[in-house]
């Protein structure tokens, strides 16, 4: 048993992402609408097959792919280390993933095997190259995706969990557009998790960590985005990120969620108004918008999540985890619990990763 709301919306988190992943196991990467519905109706609303030949063929309903298997053992990593410990996060990912793939796309744990892993296997297993040295350009949110578990993890502490989910992200991905998102992402996280609204106020609260000195991210603005005072210094830029302006986003996406005059209906079709690629500048905004949307409904926020086709895992993974955090483990509905495969086994380990949080 949790003993806390805050331990309640830690396992929720977890669980949301995970959940998210096996969803879109079957329906993954449809980028023609006309062919997802003809192969599984005009609404998904459970866990599905994926059909021969497609990008997870051979696997079954509720079962995670490669990026929940990666998530998986992060949760693992942390529980075991009782935090961070990147030796310890390298060495699984080198025995259980690295070890049991070719740098191909497909026949991995799990089926694909994403660009970013794929960039990694090559370095480290063909090149021997350490770690530190094997990050790639991806521009996707893979590295998000397992970093979510680092966010959950150290809520509490936001200093933390920025330096951690860099260094993370840093592994797969050296972009600093993209670490920056990873980051602010996994900052939203850690604010739900202690129980913050998912509102237009939500940036402003990120904003006020950067002014303190907690989030590593430049900024020169006063208050409500005002100009800086006459005389005002100029912050360090040492270990900053260059703009606040990936953790403005996800304010806006609320605003838009709430705000009578925009119209998204129904709000799958997110999925067309910020795109349907891979790319964190197409994922994310669609996954705070959902999470925006339906933050007391973790049913409807994964499944338009999943029904909009393209990217709809990394999307139903992002949403999911956003709304799991919002309304707990005991928010989830138990057939998303009873029909993920291994589910009881996963709410154990979510729940002993919420237990550090706790603390």
């Amino acid at each position: 048993m949790l003993a806390s709301a805050m331990g309640d919306r830690a396992a929720g988190a977890v669980m949301g992402a995970l959940i998210g992943d096996a969803l879109g196991l079957g329906p993954h990467w449809y980028y023609d609408l006309q062919a997802l519905r003809r192969d599984y109706g005009p609404w998904i609303h459970d866990y599905t097959t994926p059909q021969p030949g497609r990008y997870h063929g051979g696997m079954r309903a509720g079962q995670l792919s490669q990026a929940g298997l990666i998530l998986g053992l992060t949760v693992e990593s942390l529980i075991a280390s009782r935090g961070y410990d990147e030796a310890d996060f390298c060495g699984r990912l080198d025995e259980e993933i690295l070890a049991k793939i070719d740098g191909s796309p497909m026949g991995g744990p799990g089926g694909y095997t994403s660009q970013s892993i794929r960039d990694v296997w090559h370095k480290r297993v063909e090149q021997r190259l350490p770690w530190g040295q094997v990050g790639g350009h991806a521009d996707t949110t893979e590295a998000i995706e397992r970093a979510l578990a680092i966010a959950v993890r150290f809520a509490q502490d936001p200093s933390a969990l920025a330096a951690h989910v860099a260094a993370n992200t840093l592994l797969t991905q050296n972009d600093d557009l993209v670490v920056s998102m990873t980051v602010a992402y996994c900052a939203v996280v850690g604010l739900l998790v202690c129980g913050h609204p998912f509102d237009e106020d939500i940036s402003g609260k990120l904003m006020a960590l950067v002014k303190q000195g907690v989030l590593p991210f430049h900024a020169v603005t006063r208050g409500n985005l005002e100009a800086p005072a006459p005389g005002q210094p100029e912050p360090t830029r040492a270990g900053r990120f260059a703009s606040p302006d990936a953790l403005l986003s996800p304010a806006y996406m609320a605003r838009a969620a709430g705000d009578p005059d925009i119209c998204i209906e129904p709000a799958w079709k997110v999925s067309l108004v910020y795109g349907m690629p891979c790319a964190i500048y197409h994922q994310l905004p669609a996954a705070y918008y959902l999470a925006a949307r339906f933050r007391g409904d973790f049913e409807s926020a994964v499944l338009h999540a999943v029904n909009g086709g393209g990217q709809n895992q990394a999307r139903a993974i992002l949403a999911g985890c956003l709304v799991g955090a919002q309304v707990g483990l005991s928010g989830i509905p138990e057939r998303f619990i009873d029909g993920l495969e291994d589910g009881d086994d996963w709410v154990a380990r979510a729940t002993a990763l919420a237990k550090q949080v706790e603390a």
